[in-house]
């Protein structure tokens, strides 16, 4: 795709958005199968939900633009994703583990809140008021995930510092 306008560029980092969010889909049942902590498992199937609504809306917004729903492959998660297996298949203490998981996570959050943010400003920008709320509610959703993922990691971290008896 040749990109001449803010509107091309746009619609290429919608498509980014909507491969990263599909790839979460997939690995968050992974992740949630992998944490010791119930309260983690919890956050992680609540994010999933979450994620497959955020798809929804990411659908929405091709509409908007009289677009249908595409992706582009999105490298970047799925690095994150893959360091996120790579740390899974490792032999940890499952409070070690639960941290490991934790900041993975945390990773495909913050790369979503820029991700998102970069796309809410462009929407605005090309007058699509419509677009910049829909991308915003992904964006304070994600934004109260990641504020989430750190409460717990206050708790797990900790328990992470001594290995168990």
């Amino acid at each position: 795709m040749e990109m001449e306008t803010l509107k091309d560029l746009f619609l290429d980092e919608l498509k980014d958005v909507y491969h990263a969010e599909g790839q979460l889909v997939k690995a968050l049942p992974k992740m949630a199968k992998k944490a010791d902590s119930d309260e983690l498992k919890a956050a992680f199937q609540q994010h999933l939900e979450e994620t497959k609504v955020h798809q929804e809306r990411v659908e929405k917004v091709f509409g908007l633009f009289d677009e249908k729903p595409k992706t582009k492959v999105c490298k970047a998660m799925q690095g994150i994703v893959e360091e996120g297996k790579e740390t899974m298949e490792e032999d940890m203490d499952p409070d070690v583990m639960d941290a490991a998981l934790i900041a993975a996570a945390q990773r495909a959050e913050h790369y979503e809140i820029a991700a998102y943010g970069t796309l809410r400003t462009y929407a605005k920008l090309l007058g699509e008021d419509e677009a910049s709320r829909i991308l915003q509610s992904i964006l304070d959703e994600e934004g109260a995930t990641d504020k989430k993922l750190t409460k717990l990691a206050e708790k797990i971290n900790v328990d992470a510092t001594t290995p168990d008896a």
